[in-house]
């Protein structure tokens, strides 16, 4: 079973998706009435129960499900850096403050949305709302602008100690993460004491910068 998590417009275009699939799903979010549920009427999940349902809870839940139903894909629709928070939780790293500025050395600033609080937001439409559906084109519709490079690729130039996830298009204005690529970020995560994670899809990324927890 697939995970979605957050339950709003963008999950529900997930779990929208998944079901024209013919896929099972999970989603989570904190508002039980949230917007997914209220639509597709998904009830509790169950463990061992194989049809689509609902969680409530947050980035807890997510880690102990993820490991539970090992996912094909994760769909981040919720407005948090899954990667980041799943380290968070998941192996006990905290918000490295510092290590945003070894991000910073290699983007352009020119596609920097925000910087601070341990994270950079990066995007090739900064400025302006995107076009629903869109399915990002090396020359960008809103702005026109030839990308020198998908996003995904010039994080990692920017992070090439860092850990980059890249989120997949499903369909246009869709994207997943795969959960092998958690996976597979976990393991490379268990043995360092500082990380920079970043997630990250033809058009815009995140990177997040994490530090083992002082005791």
């Amino acid at each position: 079973m697939d995970i979605i998590f957050g339950g709003g417009r963008y999950g529900l275009e997930a779990a929208e998706y998944l079901a024209s699939q013919g896929k099972k799903f999970v989603v989570i979010d904190e508002d039980e009435n949230c917007l997914v549920r209220r639509e597709l009427n998904l009830p509790e999940y169950r463990e061992g129960v194989e049809d689509s349902a609902f969680v409530r809870g947050g980035i807890k839940e997510l880690v102990r499900l993820f490991f539970d139903l090992q996912p094909e894909y994760v769909f981040p629709t919720a407005p948090i850096h899954v990667a980041g928070a799943f380290l968070m939780e998941h192996l006990g790293f905290e918000v490295w403050y510092e290590g945003v500025d070894l991000a910073l050395a290699g983007i352009p600033m020119k596609v920097v949305v925000s910087a601070g609080r341990g994270s950079v937001v990066v995007s090739y439409n900064r400025d302006r709302d995107c076009l629903p559906k869109c399915r990002a084109p090396d020359v960008c519709p809103v702005t026109g602008i030839k990308k020198p490079a998908p996003m995904y690729e010039l994080v990692r130039f920017a992070i090439p100690d860092g850990f980059v996830i890249e989120s997949h298009y499903l369909q246009p204005g869709l994207g997943a993460i795969r959960g092998e690529r958690l996976r597979e970020m976990v393991e490379w995560a268990e043995r360092r004491e500082n990380a920079l994670v970043a997630t990250a899809c033809r058009c815009h990324g995140v990177i997040t910068a994490l530090r083992r927890a002082e005791r």
